[in-house]
């Protein structure tokens, strides 16, 4: 089985097989670079090498494209060191923060989503006297074992059938059926999103070598509940390229899969397109294995009036954001934003969300979504750092929210038990990486920053098929993480 951990933490490569593994502005911002002092931090001592500049840094990593960053003195917002600081960069999951942030203030800590079941007439005999309604909120954390368990609280109410429809009501966020059109079509982390959504949007597709062919199955499992998936079809095909094809017919949706990329046999999940029907089937599935019959489902415009029978919770939101920080989910973050938003497609959303940076914060960030998948978005580092700092002197900083990277040696693995904490949010696209938050020392002596790196032509000359592992990236990516690494550890060492 699978957790909802487990699927939370299934990025942009998560794959389980061989084969299937997943304008610029102004002139530089600089300041001077201040020496290191020795012994703070496990800085070199008297009389050793001082520590390499933060420009060599940068050419010893080799990038290409542009790096720019920014370390900021939280408590008086002076800048300590730059480089690029004021050119627009891709912000890449880094957007992330400024969504936490954003919906933290539209929404409240207190917010949760709810996932609802309605009664349209009375309860007689176990039987619904009118229609039976599944009315979403658009909860993006929504997963089977959950949904099993309201299916189970309507039997244990006694609950056996209806005498109407069974009806399903997504209209509390607008339909988008992905959310970049840049992305290939098979990769897990571009779903649909919508007032209905299970399992992140995405199915579990399951093969393994059987003689004269291939054992495939299709379903939406959690951890206690395994429902198969009839609206979501794999067909294996004699080819090498390319990896899958998708094609919609209705709400249906139809994948092949090159059979020469298969191996044995493996696992990995699939993007939904439709996902209220992915869930409305997965809800009459898991309600008929508690005894009881729903008619086919029907999709309703207007959400009727009814008594309720049963709803599912998502956690506070304090929580869904540190999941969604710890784990990059990018449809949690678009949910979020458009729920904070109210606009009726991402676009608009992402516009809104500018629009509120810009007046809340006095930064030039543009967003064209909330998740940072969309590769329209810019921030600079500089306005980037602006932002969490200003956001901490508020009281509404991120840094309880973000996850602590640490600081690392010079093989880059993290030191534990490291005094300094470094809370912060990465960010990852194809040649482009970033990283923002807070170093916090012992001291209290607390620092803001923001890093990114972006070779953004060789992101655009790439073709399609090879935007979900691209030659070159990972190797580029590790460089540029080291390169994030060896910066803080930098600032540490010798700016606090």
């Amino acid at each position: 089985m699978i957790s909802r951990r487990a699927i939370l933490g299934m990025g942009a490569s998560a794959l389980v097989v061989q084969g299937l593994a997943p304008a610029w502005a102004e002139a530089p911002l600089r300041s001077p670079r201040p020496a290191p002092r020795p012994g703070a931090y496990g800085t070199p001592a008297k009389g050793a090498a001082p520590a390499p500049s933060g420009d060599a840094l940068v050419d010893a990593a080799r990038l290409g494209g542009v790096t720019s960053y920014i370390v900021l003195d939280a408590a008086s917002g002076t800048v300590l060191e730059a480089r690029e600081a004021d050119r627009s960069m891709p912000p890449a999951s880094v957007a992330k923060a400024v969504t936490a942030l954003y919906a933290l203030e539209r929404l409240g800590p207190s917010f949760r989503f709810r996932t609802r079941v309605l009664a349209t007439g009375p309860v007689q005999g176990g039987i619904v006297q009118g229609d039976l309604v599944l009315a979403g909120g658009g909860d993006p954390t929504l997963q089977t074992d959950q949904l099993g368990d309201l299916a189970a609280g309507l039997a244990a109410r006694g609950i056996k059938g209806v005498t109407g429809r069974f009806l399903v009501w997504d209209g509390a966020l607008p339909q988008i059926p992905r959310i970049a059109a840049d992305q290939p079509v098979h990769v897990g982390y571009n779903p649909a999103l919508g007032g209905l959504n299970l399992n992140f949007n995405r199915v579990h597709f399951e093969w393994k070598r059987q003689s004269g062919g291939w054992g495939l199955a299709v379903d939406a499992r959690g951890e206690r509940f395994v429902p198969p998936v009839r609206m979501a079809r794999v067909q294996v095909r004699d080819r090498d390229a390319p990896l899958f094809t998708y094609a919609s017919q209705g709400s249906e949706e139809d994948w092949t899969v090159a059979s020469g990329a298969l191996g044995k046999g493996g696992s990995r999940w699939l993007p939904v397109r439709h996902p209220t029907t992915y869930l409305a089937e997965v809800f009459q599935t898991l309600t008929k294995a508690q005894g009881i019959v729903l008619p086919a489902p029907e999709r309703v415009a207007a959400l009727p009036q009814g008594a309720e029978l049963g709803a599912v919770q998502s956690d506070a939101l304090p929580d869904v954001l540190r999941d969604m920080l710890k784990f990059s989910t990018n449809i949690t973050a678009e949910c979020l934003g458009l729920r904070a938003s109210g606009a009726g497609d991402l676009a608009a959303s992402g516009g809104a969300m500018t629009a509120w940076a810009r007046s809340a914060f006095g930064v030039g960030n543009l967003h064209v979504d909330h998740s940072g998948l969309g590769s329209d978005s810019r921030v600079t580092a500089g306005d980037m750092a602006r932002l969490l700092a200003a956001a901490r002197a508020r009281g509404a900083g991120l840094a309880p929210l973000l996850r602590n990277v640490g600081l690392r040696d010079a093989k880059g693995k993290e030191i534990k038990g490291h005094p300094v904490r470094v809370m912060a949010k990465s960010g990852t696209l194809n040649f482009v990486s970033g990283l923002a938050g807070h170093i916090l020392p012992p001291s209290g002596k607390e620092l803001v920053f923001a890093i990114f790196s972006a070779d953004v032509a060789r992101r655009e000359a790439l073709p399609e098929a090879q935007r979900e592992s691209p030659p070159g990236g990972r190797d580029w990516t590790r460089r540029a993480r080291n390169l994030q690494a060896q910066l803080i550890s930098r600032w540490a060492h010798t700016l606090i």
